[in-house]
């Protein structure tokens, strides 16, 4: 079994060395998984790829912008039978993966995505980014009838094949939106078995590159295009 780990990164040379080594590479290597981790980079201008590498990831430059566009680009190229997400900045639980890829192997699933809100710790999320995301989740969980709790967490845990299934990887939005747009496409897909888990959120190392306000806007607009088409 190969797991393959995809980062999409941009200015993150003080959350990227901690996000690799929160990695269980023992609980991994115990396990016989074989680990491959994917560096998808915007053309950073500080140390991000250089750490990246010491830390034993292969980094692939996209010189296109967009939190999308990076998965866009990485997924393709990722070898392994399982990929696992998330930001490189420390906030998500990467010493937590191994059981998390358990967890869809065991339960015989195709797709988990992770709920930050079971869990936030002091200082990980804004009153302002609280509310945003609370409405961007009800408003996926009525339009898709999906049973969602957290529509904009960055982590997901699925077998490659999944891709496979549903529309092609290409056609997703470029942005911040192609966070949902996965889960409505794994969730409404009736042969692929989807599940979300507890999961947690920790403050973040480095600057906060979101802008909550006209990302959420995009994202909320989204989700009614994309009900409209679907």
């Amino acid at each position: 079994m190969k797991i393959s780990v995809i980062l999409p990164t941009i200015n993150e040379e003080k959350g990227i060395g901690p996000t690799l080594d929160a990695i269980d590479k023992k609980a991994f290597k115990k396990r016989n998984w074989e680990l491959e981790i994917l560096i998808v980079d915007g053309n950073s201008t500080d140390k991000t790829q250089e750490i990246a590498r010491q830390k034993g990831a292969k980094v692939i430059v996209e010189q296109r912008k967009g939190y999308g566009r990076a998965y866009k680009t990485g997924m393709p190229q990722a070898t392994g039978d399982i990929i696992v997400t998330g930001d490189a900045d420390a906030t998500y639980p990467f010493d937590h993966i191994h059981t998390y890829v358990k967890k869809l192997i065991d339960e015989n699933l195709d797709f988990i995505t992770t709920d930050r809100f079971a869990k936030l710790h002091h200082g990980s999320m804004s009153v302002k980014h609280y509310f945003g995301n609370t409405v961007l989740n009800w408003t996926m969980r009525l339009l898709f009838l999906i049973n969602v709790h957290d529509s904009q967490s960055g982590m997901w845990i699925f077998r490659k094949k999944a891709l496979e299934q549903i529309q092609p990887i290409e056609s997703f939005n470029d942005g911040m939106p192609f966070s949902e747009e996965i889960k409505i496409e794994m969730f409404t897909h009736k042969k692929i078995r989807s599940k979300e888990i507890p999961s947690m959120l920790r403050a973040r190392e480095g600057d906060v590159k979101i802008e909550s306000f006209s990302d959420g806007i995009k994202n909320l607009k989204f989700l009614f295009l994309k009900r409209v088409r679907k």
